[in-house]
């Protein structure tokens, strides 16, 4: 998010202030830059690019704006300004006001798996674990000015649109593809642009995308969720490979999970896609990551996971009340811009 630095409020100020810089993107929110690294063999090489481009974001704005990184701001109108081209013109004449609302950012992973009937395995497999990562992730309890009583407001604001949440399992590539066709025929998309489900198949850079987390306000809890995104596809693969995934769970049953991590985030409870068994969601998180852990040392994410472990019990969501409450709601933007550049929470 670019903030005026004075007030703390969104500044719709992005298109004046990228440059020519590939690193740095426009997106729909005026106020908003994606920043995009490179593919990379490691979570760590990975985030000390995202941390060096944090940096040369900072150096690029300069004293024109401050950069901050939540699911949303906590004070800022429920509708801004968007960015003009053709794209984000068209989403307007669309939505309208509901376009007006998204002034909310996310963290995307992308995982490169090899094999197109392993790829659609451990997508469909990993809808199921879309909550988890929601909880872990879960950055915007703040939102116009006051608690939204949410761990995330985000995917609340996101579902005003189509095409949002956990999206649904594929038998095959054949009927992923027809499902594209329509959306395309109907000029309801183009490609998988558009396509904006918290997890997607990217046929275009061959890989699985997650989408489900907030941004984070600090590269070490960036490096917390992409340790843990990345280590799940390895895991999940792994199963595949041994005949052991399960099958596919109902996008409802997700969805209950998923509704707790909004809610809730790491302090509510999670159920067992099969059993319907209860338990804590820190605790369903801690036996996850433990899990993961040898996937984690595959990819030089071991850092990354006991991050992980921390964000289990305190996530971005309860550092921002902690802050509202230290330091008063408005006061949190500045926070966030102090996290902006630091390497740890």
């Amino acid at each position: 998010m670019l903030l005026d630095p004075e007030s703390f409020d969104l500044a719709p100020v992005a298109a004046g202030l990228i440059g020519e810089d590939g690193r740095f993107k426009l997106e729909l929110p005026a106020s908003q830059v994606e920043i995009v690294t490179a593919p990379h063999r490691t979570i760590g090489a990975a985030v000390q690019e995202l941390a060096a481009a944090r940096r040369a974001l900072a150096e690029a704005v300069g004293h024109a704006a401050r950069l901050a990184a939540a699911g949303a701001h906590p004070f800022a109108s429920a509708e801004g300004e968007l960015n003009t081209g053709e794209y984000y013109e068209r989403v307007e004449r669309e939505y309208g006001p509901v376009a007006r609302r998204q002034l909310v950012c996310g963290l995307h992973v992308h995982v490169g798996i090899g094999g197109a009937e392993r790829a659609l395995a451990v997508h469909n497999a990993l809808r199921g674990y879309l909550p988890e990562l929601a909880a872990l992730g879960a950055n915007a309890p703040l939102h116009a000015g006051r608690d939204s009583g949410l761990a995330s407001v985000r995917p609340l604001i996101a579902g005003l649109l189509p095409r949002q949440g956990v999206p649904p399992a594929y038998a095959s590539w054949e009927e992923l593809a027809a499902e594209l066709s329509w959306a395309a025929t109907a000029q309801r998309i183009s490609g998988s642009r558009g396509w904006w489900w918290e997890l997607r198949l990217h046929p275009e850079l061959g890989t699985i995308e997650v989408r489900v987390p907030d941004a984070q306000s600090t590269v070490a809890d960036v490096s917390a969720l992409s340790a843990t995104a990345a280590s799940l596809v390895l895991w999940l693969g792994e199963l595949y490979d041994a005949n052991e995934l399960p099958p596919p769970a109902a996008s409802w049953r997700i969805a209950e999970n998923r509704w707790s991590a909004v809610r809730h985030g790491v302090h509510g409870n999670m159920l067992d896609l099969a059993t319907a068994r209860s338990t804590p969601t820190g605790e369903r998180l801690l036996s996850l990551l433990e899990t993961l852990a040898p996937f984690a040392a595959r990819i030089g994410a071991s850092d990354g996971l006991r991050r992980a472990r921390e964000l289990a019990g305190h996530n971005g969501a309860d550092v921002q009340r902690a802050a509202a409450a230290e330091r008063g709601l408005r006061a949190v933007p500045e926070m966030l811009g102090e996290l902006f550049l630091e390497p740890r929470a």
